[in-house]
Order: C-alpha cells, then structure tokens, then sequence
C-alpha cells in the first residue's frame, strides 16, 4: 500500500463545483428520495402503530411479529452486501444502478400496498402471512437502496459536489419523512370517516404512497447521469469479504452510526404511543412532527457552512451535543409543550447534521476503499448504508415491541390506563438508552475515523495519479 501524493495536487476536489451538470445530478438524485423516503418512513415508523391501533394484534401476535422483525431485518441487513456485489457486477447499457433501481421500485409498490391490506385471518396465520409480506418488502426495498445509493459516489468525487448532492437528497429525504409523519394522523382520520374503516383509510394511504415513490424514482432514472466510472473488474464472491472486512474506515463508520441509528429509531417510533399515552393528546403530535421537520431540513440547510467554517470533526461534535442536551430536555421536560419543542429542535438539528455525515463518510470510504485495495466497489460499499437503517431498525424494533409490552401500553385504552411505573420504564426507553448510544457513537467515531478533508484530498490525488500512470503505459504499448 503506498502512501498518498500530497494534498496540493487535489485541491481541487475540495473546490466549489461545476454547476450545470451538477444541479442537474443534485435535483435528479435527491427529488428520488423523496417518494423513497414517504414509502420507507410509512413502514419502518408505523407499521406497528398499524398493527397495534388499527389491526389491534394481541400481546402474544406482536411479541411473535416483533421477533420476526428484529430477525429478518438484521438478516436482510447481512445481505445487503451481497446485493451490492450483484449490482457492482452489473453491465448493461444502462449502466449497473438504474436497472436495479426501477425493478426494485416497482416490487417495492406493489409490496407497500399489499402491507397494508386486508389479509382476513388471525393468529399464527396473521404471523405466517406477515412473513411472507415482510420478506418480500424487505428484498424489493433492499435492491432499490442498494442500487440507489450505490449510484451517489459515481455523481461525482469532488467532496464539495458531494456535500450538496447529499443536502439535497437529505432535504428531500426529510420532506417525504415528516410529510408522512405531520399527514398520518389527520389523513388517516378524515379518510377513515370517508371510506368508513381505519384499515381502509390505511390501505388507501399506503396506495398514495406507493404511487408518489414511483413518481420520484422516475425523476432519478430520467436526470441523474455518473461521472465516476468504474472500473471493468468482477468481483467474486470471495473477495467481497475483503472489499468491507479490509476497509477499516468504513467498518468504523458502520458500527457508530448503527449505535447512533438504534437510539434515534427507538425514540422516532415511540413519538406517536408519546403522544397519546404519555403526554395525553395526539393531537400535539402532528405539531411536533411539524417542528422536527422545520428543524431538521434547517440544520441540513446550514450544514454545508458549518462544514466549510468547522470542518467536519467539529460539526460531529455540535451535533452530537446537541443531540445529547436535547435528550436531557426530553427527558425533564414533563408536559411543557414548550420544552418538548426546545428537546425536538436541538435532537432533530443534531440528528439532520450525523445524518448527512454519515452519508459522506461512507461516500468517502469508497474511494479509501479504491486506494487501499485497488478496486472501486460503489455499492459494495454504500450497502453498509442500508445495513445501518435495517440493523438499527431491527434493533429497535426489538426494544419498542419490549417497551410497548411492559410499559402496558399494548394493552391500554388510554392515558389514564398507564401506571406510573409503565410511563417511567417509557420515558427511559425512549430518552435514556439512545442518549448512551448517542455518546458511545460519537466516541467510537471521534477515536477511529481518520478521512478528514485532508487526509482524503491526498487519497483523491494519489488515485489520479496512478489513473494517469496507466493511461500513459496503455498509449505506449
């Protein structure tokens, strides 16, 4: 392995960049997430509120489909490599991302749909059949995200073109997020005094969804052009293995941001059982949805300044401390809605600005990956990405369920009906757990994550010179 060229032979991978192409490919690629993001967020945040509130499974079936959840996600999240192997490998003349990514847009409709359907049976035939449309929403979303995000690093590789291809995705990403979470409460509500049942007014939400994802996805397939070409080189099974056990640095991004994810999704997925069985009106819901969107698209917004003032060593810190007081305002905030929203602004800020760091870490691992082991691997490597939502989602799918169970609230009909006791072992569930992962993310991160601007341009610059070494032998042989 040798060592990088200097810094100042890639300045300009830190220089603004080219702008039309680039608008073209930042608008193109991140109007995509919006509709990804709707569909995703309608599963993944309230699936069990469906479950629980409309479907009303009881104890013994939620204890069987949070089991199954935390298992088939963190299997689905094993695979997630493997399909990036499968697109890596790809060649048409469409290129390797975005036949995956209108297959897998397509299966992914269709199974969202069928999600929130009318099965019409009960128990361990509710479990079975809950298996069988799990499992086939889970591989429908993996091909999409994989294919998806593996195409980022191939827009461009300069780190500025980057952050704002990623601000963009990122803005939109938030609006498809909280536009479902601020609509699913009052359009569940007035569609179920229309059509007469809240599973109608569900499966007709699921279809509107459904069909908005499509809409955006073909806004990606159609503008989005790579810049980055890979390289004519298969890789094997075997050698997948090597491709992320030797990249280092993205293993450590990896583990932080799957602590980080873990404590961010147990707190996102209590929001609404907050609302209605600890704070005592669902109403304030949306409104707080409403905050957390404005704050989190404003601190997406202002991070490319604070990445150009701070560096982004110094963003992870603010933000993480910022994330960190939220939750000590959460936790003590009692029925202030005044304070919730103070506890909502600092998370969801903090929250937006990790969010966006880890898009580019593993970004940039990417091209460490090219520079340590000689092979470019997009979506090898951007399928840790998608690893890191499904093994937090897993994870915290496992501690909702638990925290729905114990605290009672399964079993309630109201505020009224939690003990004491119930809406303290809540509150910790909620507030107290991800803080400890919040801290322990930063931790691992600020220790072991070593791709700094600096270090990066020397690995950019080392790279174009071995590409200029090849080219130059291929014209004299």
């Amino acid at each position: 392995m040798t060592e990088p060229a200097s810094a100042g032979d890639a300045a300009d991978v830190l220089l603004p960049p080219r702008t039309g192409l680039h608008r073209r490919n930042a608008w193109g690629f991140g109007l995509g997430t919006l509709g990804r993001d709707m569909a995703a967020t309608l599963v993944t945040m309230f699936l069990i509120v469906y479950l629980t509130e409309v479907v009303q499974v009881s104890n013994a079936t939620l204890a069987a489909v949070t089991v199954v959840l935390v298992v088939m996600r963190l299997f689905d999240a094993v695979n997630d490599p493997v399909m990036g192997l499968i697109v890596d490998n790809t060649r048409t003349r469409w290129g390797k991302f975005k036949p995956w990514i209108a297959g897998g847009a397509l299966a992914w409709a269709a199974a969202t749909i069928v999600m929130f359907s009318d099965w019409g049976v009960e128990g361990p035939w509710f479990v079975v059949v809950f298996i069988v449309v799990y499992l086939l929403w889970e591989i429908a979303y993996t091909v999409n995200d994989i294919s998806y995000y593996g195409m980022l690093p191939s827009l461009s590789r300069n780190q500025i073109e980057r952050e704002r291809i990623g601000v963009v995705a990122r803005v939109c990403a938030n609006i498809g997020i909280f536009g479902v979470v601020m609509a699913i409460v009052p359009v569940t509500s007035a569609l179920e005094e229309v059509l007469g049942s809240a599973q109608s007014a569900w499966f007709a939400l699921a279809v509107a969804v459904a069909a908005m994802m499509l809409i955006f996805q073909t806004i990606t397939l159609v503008t989005a052009k790579e810049q980055v070409s890979s390289e004519r080189m298969h890789t094997s099974l075997r050698e997948l293995f090597s491709v992320i056990g030797r990249n280092d640095q993205l293993l450590w991004v990896t583990l932080a941001m799957v602590l980080f994810m873990t404590g961010y999704t147990i707190t996102t997925s209590l929001g609404l059982y907050y609302f209605t069985y600890i704070y005592g009106d669902v109403g304030m819901y949306p409104v707080f949805a409403a905050i957390l969107g404005v704050s989190q698209i404003g601190g997406l917004l202002l991070f490319p300044l604070a990445s150009a003032k701070l560096g982004r060593r110094r963003v992870h810190l603010l933000a993480t401390a910022s994330c960190a007081v939220g939750y000590v305002v959460f936790l003590f905030a009692g029925t202030s809605m005044l304070f919730i929203g103070v506890a909502g602004v600092l998370l969801f800020a903090g929250q937006a600005f990790i969010q966006l760091l880890m898009m580019m870490f593993i970004a940039d691992s990417v091209e460490y990956g090219q520079w340590k082991l000689g092979r470019r691997n997009e979506s090898v490597t951007f399928s840790l990405q998608p690893f890191i939502y499904k093994a937090a989602s897993a994870l915290a799918s496992g501690a909702v369920g638990v925290t729905l169970i114990v605290s009672g609230i399964n079993d309630a009909g109201s505020a009224a009906d939690i003990t004491d006791v119930g809406a303290s072992a809540f509150k910790v569930a909620m507030m107290v757990v991800p803080l400890i992962l919040v801290v322990v993310s930063w931790l691992v991160l600020a220790r072991r994550y070593r791709l700094d601007e600096t270090r990066y341009a020397e690995i950019i610059a080392d790279l174009r010179l071995r590409e200029s070494t090849v080219e130059a032998r291929d014209g004299e042989s």
